[in-house]
């Protein structure tokens, strides 16, 4: 992707750009086929075999369709640490690894035995433990242990429970200053450290490749971090933007953000945040010095289910439009204070635009009474459409009826055909092969806006452009949002033609064709 190159505008701010590079490591967690090593990004420098998931494979094979490193690994079990075999056939495995793989994963409470270590060199060894929370044992402590033992490289995962639980490994790497230690925490409430781990001196970065296992269906795409994120260069961050929401890592906004800092030279990162508790977030992150002990500053934040409610609380002062709504999806930094908005509306609202739709006294009906459905459905009673709010829950929407002074009918009475816009602002069709109403009860006339997006298209839009019907998809609505958060957050415009280009499509029709 060539990156279309702007002018990046903040006031009072000194834009300047230094350039980090990490190893990008493609995990194979399946038996490959030749065509998935041969589909490996040029920009992944190694190949880490997953040889607990994929059986044995021959270096030699790998070497002929791929030009990089070759890792192996062989995982214990995530439920008892323990390895599914005896230590004899481990080391067999590990053994016979080392003729042919250029580094070994050697599990730190497993393979640190005189036999093994006598037969692997130290260059070969990449050490790689797991700190559990509840041992008692700190990150120091542990890479003290292992360190011990002469290797090539060094990898400590802690697991964390509590937002706090996860800075810890992020400021060992900051006061450790090496460059041959990687640490992070697992899980998703840990993902985002893995993004940050390289701007404290941490080596390697791990994405998925080829086929994806059940068992790490949360775990990234190494295209999804090329893309997302820009690797495997980096800009050395400053300052911390992202979405908070359960769930988030589906979300597009990082690829967008990135994209745009990337392409204007500017010291920032977008992480995505998996936050069960919103208020725990606020305290430590934002208003708490989580950020400022790694000498980063937090610009401002996106919110995402199920959080615009509580972050529309956490807001010094709001707009008009988000306190109507009782909920942000954006949360913007004036000085000490935080202005609470919403960018929900102007999605769909500025999308119907741009078909010349006419929405006064239009029959609209808005399915999903969440916070984006109501600031939605607000929008367009201002701008005179005749609202109708829908939602499966008969006390959440009779809640926001009374909020907005809409009328409201249950999903289960809700008859398609009688409105002219249907707005989908559910979860309904993401990954889940359904759709929020059956699209073929709507009328000939009916535009349809799905506000989910997905790798393929939606069962919603599918079928209703199967029916000739006109429809503005989730990736259409997510550009005009981001472009108009990035400006509320930076000050700066985001081109729209950057944007497009990191959706890889430009326009919904040319998504949708390319199964974007």
């Amino acid at each position: 992707m060539s990156l279309l190159k702007f002018r990046f505008k903040r006031i009072g701010i000194l834009v300047v750009s230094v350039m980090l590079k990490t190893t990008l490591i493609a995990t194979i967690a399946a038996p490959p086929s030749a065509e998935e090593i041969l589909a490996i990004p040029a920009s992944v420098d190694w190949i880490e075999v997953r040889a607990d998931l994929t059986g044995e494979i021959e270096a030699n094979w790998l070497r002929q369709r791929f030009p990089g490193g070759l890792l192996y690994s062989l995982e214990a079990t995530a439920t008892n640490g323990m390895f599914e075999g005896s230590l004899d056939e481990r080391n067999t495995r590990l053994t016979n690894a080392a003729q042919g793989y250029d580094l070994i994963v050697l599990d730190g409470n497993l393979d640190l035995r005189l036999e093994l270590l006598e037969v692997i060199p130290p260059h070969k060894r990449l050490i790689r433990t797991h700190i559990s929370q509840a041992g008692g044992l700190s990150i120091q402590q542990e890479f003290g242990r292992i360190s011990d033992i002469e290797a090539r490289l060094y990898m400590l995962t802690t697991s964390a429970e509590r937002l706090f639980e996860t800075l810890m490994p992020l400021r060992f790497l900051n006061s450790l200053g090496r460059s041959d230690v990687w640490a992070a925490s697992s899980g998703d409430i840990g993902y985002w450290t893995r993004l940050v781990a390289p701007q404290y001196g941490a080596p390697l970065v791990f994405g998925l490749a080829g086929q994806r296992p059940r068992s790490m269906a949360a775990e990234p795409g190494i295209q999804q971090l090329i893309d997302d994120y820009g690797l495997p260069e980096l800009e050395a961050a400053t300052t911390i933007y992202g979405i908070v929401g359960n769930p988030v890592r589906h979300s597009l906004s990082p690829r967008l953000h990135n994209t745009a800092y990337r392409a204007a030279g500017y010291p920032a990162l977008f992480l995505p945040f998996h936050v069960d508790v919103f208020d725990e977030f606020w305290s430590e992150f934002v208003v708490g010095d989580a950020f400022r002990s790694l000498g980063l500053a937090m610009g401002g934040l996106t919110v995402a289910s199920p959080h615009k409610e509580a972050a529309l609380q956490k807001g010094t002062s709001a707009s008009e439009m988000a306190r109507r709504a009782s909920s942000s999806n954006l949360m913007i930094p004036s000085g000490s204070h935080w202005i609470a908005d919403t960018t929900d509306p102007q999605g769909v609202v500025l999308a119907l635009a741009e078909l010349d739709t006419d929405l006064r006294r239009k029959p609209a009906a808005v399915v999903g009474c969440g916070g984006a459905g109501r600031a939605i459905a607000a929008a367009l009673d201002i701008a005179g459409a005749d609202v109708t709010l829908v939602n499966r829950s008969p006390e959440r929407g009779t809640w926001a009826s009374g909020l907005l002074g809409l009328p409201f009918v249950q999903l289960a009475d809700f008859e398609p055909g009688d409105f002219e816009i249907i707005v989908n602002a559910t979860p309904v069709g993401r990954g889940d092969g359904q759709s929020p109403f059956p699209a073929d009860r709507t009328n000939d006339a009916a535009i349809i806006v799905d506000l989910v997006y997905a790798e393929e298209p939606t069962p919603l839009v599918d079928d209703a452009l199967g029916l000739g019907r006109q429809v503005i998809d989730g990736r259409e609505v997510l550009l005009i949002q981001v472009r108009r958060q990035f400006q509320l957050m930076t000050g700066s415009e985001m081109p729209e033609e950057l944007a497009r280009e990191a959706l890889a499509c430009e326009s919904p029709v040319a998504c949708l064709a390319a199964g974007q």
